[in-house]
């Protein structure tokens, strides 16, 4: 089976369906996680540039997903500037084209972010137009894929229609999310918490709603 994870920002996978993804990678699926911004804001570090951090951020995207031998889409646009129009949606369409999945997983609409609202309502919407020949991009058609929707930051929003167990996996899971160095300082800087602990707290809280 074919799996694709459509994300907004580096990292968005590795915290909302990173053990999902490491439980089909570890039973012989081909995972592929594409990313629709670059991250090039995330920092606190002025003297940073953005350019600086956008590579900073694809370098650890590309090292989480081979945790797991998974793929890396790239499209590459600027953080917090994802616009719903044309270059979008063949972005979009051409990830889905070069990924040609079964199973097409893919932010929650009600998220806490505005690039991840928009990135899962795109993802969505470009899987039909992703199957149709007389639409050109790079890649060429590909079957609709099942879509599902991964959880909200902190769960906020979103009551989950099934659970899938990853405690087997968790430290794969962990050690996904802990690629992302960049991010560590920066979340403790936006939110004062620290990253991998709540992705934790969040995982134990799903834990206890499916009754693990």
């Amino acid at each position: 089976m074919r799996v694709l994870a459509v994300a907004a920002h580096p990292d968005d996978v590795e915290w909302l369906c990173g053990g999902t993804l490491a439980l089909c990678a570890e039973r012989g699926d081909e995972v592929f996680i594409a990313i629709a911004t670059n991250g090039n804001v995330g920092t606190g570090d002025p003297s940073i540039t953005r350019e600086q951090i956008a590579e900073t951020r694809h370098k650890e995207a590309i090292a989480s997903a081979a945790i797991i031998g998974a793929k890396v889409i790239w499209m590459n646009f600027d953080d917090e500037w994802l616009f719903d129009n044309r270059e979008t949606r063949e972005r979009f369409i051409d990830a889905i084209r070069e990924a040609r999945p079964d199973i097409m997983i893919t932010l929650n609409e009600n998220d806490y972010h505005p690039d991840h609202r928009l990135a899962g309502s795109i993802a969505r919407d470009c899987r039909i137009p992703a199957s149709v020949p007389l639409v050109k991009t790079k890649f060429p058609e590909t079957p609709i894929p099942t879509v599902f929707v991964m959880d909200t930051i902190i769960g906020n929003g979103f009551d989950p229609e099934f659970f899938v167990d990853v405690t087997s996996v968790m430290e794969t899971k962990k050690a996904m999310l802990s690629s992302h160095l960049s991010q560590v300082a920066w979340t403790e800087h936006v939110f004062g918490t620290e990253f991998t602990e709540n992705m934790f707290i969040h995982a134990r809280f799903r834990g206890i709603q499916a009754g693990c």
